[in-house]
């Protein structure tokens, strides 16, 4: 299986890779060939190291989404290595803290080209060789995607549009075997939801109906599904992954919580 990761250096991104060699190794008998995409090279180093003692075939690409060539160069870095391309991990991301009003147009344009345009620009650059593969897109929204979120208002935008963008993309490349789809996850360990001195995942435990926070590797099995062959006939679909937070939009709003001890 050939694959490219971005956002590989931590998170959900690291787990995804490691995820996805295990499969491949256990499915198909044989390594799995990934290109590991970050903007932070000590620690897409670190990452690329610990998939290749998964026994992985691992390829890197230090450059930042942001940047309107990166999405291309990773796309043609991984065919000119690999030859081909099966599974297309867009799940490089970032987040600024902060409301609309307070929100500089830095910020909301770069927001909305590493979280929604280089997800557009990757697959642009990748639709011959999915189409050549029948492969598969599978970007990684969120749970602010679907409602407002504090101060996240760019970021929630984003994440919105990533949303509608994977369901054109489904829409329109079906027809040539590419399945296009997305994850959305709820409070996750990863440092992108770390706030300095706020314990924010012990505070965020109490607003799902699991009472939990997700690890990385559960995030990366739900991707590592969609990227399988049981999923052969998904496409178009947002997989919410939050511990059942998205149900209680009810009960936040002052009605009776159902699931209150």
């Amino acid at each position: 299986m050939k694959i490219i990761v971005t956002g590989a250096a931590s998170g959900i991104g690291r787990a995804t890779a490691i995820r996805l060699q295990q499969d491949a190794s256990r499915r198909d008998g044989q390594a799995a060939e990934l290109l590991l995409v970050d903007i932070n090279a000590e620690l897409l180093a670190e990452a690329a190291a610990e998939v290749a003692a998964q026994g992985a075939k691992v390829e890197t690409l230090v450059g930042d989404l942001a940047d309107a060539l990166v999405p291309a160069r990773a796309v043609h870095t991984a065919a000119n290595r690999f030859g081909g391309l099966d599974v297309l991990v867009s799940n490089a991301g970032i987040l600024r803290r902060s409301s609309l009003l307070e929100t500089t147009l830095e910020d909301y344009d770069r927001t909305f080209a590493v979280n929604t345009r280089a997800t557009w620009l990757l697959s642009k650059a990748a639709y011959p060789l999915l189409a050549a593969s029948k492969g598969c897109l599978i970007a990684t929204a969120s749970i602010s995607g679907h409602e407002p979120t504090g101060t996240l208002g760019a970021y929630s935008a984003s994440k919105a549009a990533l949303l509608m963008l994977v369901k054109q993309l489904a829409c329109d490349w079906g027809a040539v075997g590419i399945r296009c789809n997305t994850v959305s996850p709820g409070s996750t360990r990863t440092a992108l939801t770390h706030i300095p001195g706020v314990k924010a995942p012990e505070r965020r435990v109490g607003r799902n109906p699991l009472r939990m926070i997700a690890e990385p590797e559960q995030q990366a099995a739900v991707i590592a599904f969609l990227a399988s062959p049981e999923a052969a006939f998904i496409t178009g679909a947002d997989l919410l992954v939050d511990g059942g937070a998205s149900t209680q939009l009810m009960a936040t709003s002052g009605m009776e919580n159902p699931w209150q001890p």
